[in-house]
């Protein structure tokens, strides 16, 4: 899945736990009649991907839905939701999507007439 906007804001890394576990947050604004601003954490290595990233810049960014289930202390489930992005790349100003394969134009027919047998078999 993919995620196209404007970058609204890149956070700092957070380290969590003694393993380190590493994690930063970026939010893309959508493009749109109704504009999202969507949270995208990049977790471990890949909060690394952001240093090249300004905001303002427009980037398509890969992501994965992940879930969870956690039990309460009262045995209730309760659900949680995350978007991780693991691919960013940058795109040109004003272009979110990519142009379109130029069309072929074919080579016009030599001599067709109708006295030539039709061999299609329907």
């Amino acid at each position: 899945m993919e995620v196209i906007g404007k970058v609204k804001l890149i956070g700092e890394v957070q380290t969590f736990g003694t393993g380190g576990f590493r994690k930063r947050e970026l939010v893309v604004t959508t493009d749109e009649q109704y504009p999202q601003m969507i949270m995208i954490e990049f977790v471990q290595d890949k909060t690394d991907l952001l240093n090249n990233y300004k905001v303002g810049q427009d980037v398509k960014v890969s992501i994965n839905l992940r879930g969870r289930e956690w039990i309460n202390p009262e045995g209730v489930a309760k659900y949680f939701n995350a978007i991780q992005g693991w691919r960013i790349e940058g795109l040109s100003q004003g272009s979110s999507a990519p142009s379109a394969a130029p069309v072929q134009k074919f080579e016009a027919a030599s001599s067709v007439s109708d006295e030539e047998p039709d061999d299609l078999p329907f």
